[in-house]
């Protein structure tokens, strides 16, 4: 689910910023970007919002505001004069195709300037342990305004499916009707005028019209939608399950669909596709 969080805290003279962005995503991956000062606690950290964050793709940036000042920097001089050499034979071998200012670039390579090293204190960590569950709950609460919003739009689309279920009652009726004068019809045209034996007519025609009765889905398909309200309002975060009960309400549409033998419930049924769709979409948001 998408979600954002930003904490700043100022300790030692300098700004610590935790900032945290999230997308939906089927399991927790995690992409770090710490400051150095707190790389050897990764692990820690990765531990900490895995607790919190239960699934998703996080970006995590921890990091000092304008902290070039602050920062004691050293050339890597052996490292420097290697690059260097190393571009000015290239350079050479390549009849000076490339570019001529090789200690530009060579101070451009990696590694060639690093920070001063500093060791974590204790009270270092704490700060960000501070600023880090600030910056989650951040995040929690931006997830929970969002999932609100999703489940006031899917409650509705779970109660418009109901209701144009409802409104297929009056063609249900009426194309019993429809079917049986059609078939009788065909009969008539095909053997001729009260030529049939109206008993097995009869029979097989109740042995037709059960088959295409449409009462039992349209009962679960009532008790997977009402499923979906109240697995919707459980505290525990239950994205999957709702996507496993959308495709129980999908296979109850598309028989119906399949069973109507009627172009007015037909519509109805697209109609109930339609917002069906939407809600699975929104579901690849939900946790």
């Amino acid at each position: 689910m998408t979600g954002y969080g930003k904490a700043v805290a100022e300790f030692e003279g300098r700004k610590l910023c935790v900032e945290i962005r999230t997308l939906n995503s089927k399991q927790l991956d995690t992409n770090a970007r710490i400051s150095k000062l707190f790389k050897e606690k990764e692990s820690e950290i990765r531990s900490i919002i895995s607790k919190e964050l239960e699934r998703g793709k996080i970006d995590i940036s921890i990091y000092f505001e304008n902290d070039e000042a602050g920062s004691e920097l050293t050339i890597n001089r052996n490292l420097l004069i290697k690059y260097y050499e190393e571009l000015k034979a290239i350079s050479n071998e390549a009849k000076n195709d490339f570019p001529t200012d090789h200690f530009a670039l060579a101070m451009r390579m990696p590694d060639v300037l690093t920070s001063g090293t500093q060791n974590l204190s204790d009270e270092e960590w704490k700060n960000l342990t501070i600023v880090l569950n600030e910056a989650l709950k951040l995040v929690n609460e931006f997830r929970l305004h969002e999932g609100e919003i999703l489940g006031n739009d899917a409650s509705k689309r779970i109660k418009m499916i109901l209701q144009l279920m409802e409104n297929a009652e009056p063609f249900e009726k009426q194309r019993m009707i429809t079917i049986k004068e059609r078939i009788q019809k065909n009969l008539d045209e095909l053997i001729g005028v009260d030529k049939g034996d109206k008993n097995r007519f009869e029979e097989e025609m109740i042995y037709y019209l059960e088959k295409i009765d449409i009462t039992e889905e349209k009962i679960r398909l009532k008790k997977h939608c009402d499923y979906f309200i109240e697995t919707m309002q459980q505290p525990e975060a239950n994205g999957r399950k709702l996507a496993f009960v959308s495709q129980e309400i999908g296979r109850e549409i598309n028989t119906l669909g399949s069973k109507a033998n009627d172009a007015d419930i037909q519509k109805l049924v697209i109609q109930m596709k339609d917002e069906l769709e939407k809600i699975k979409e929104q579901l690849l948001n939900i946790l």
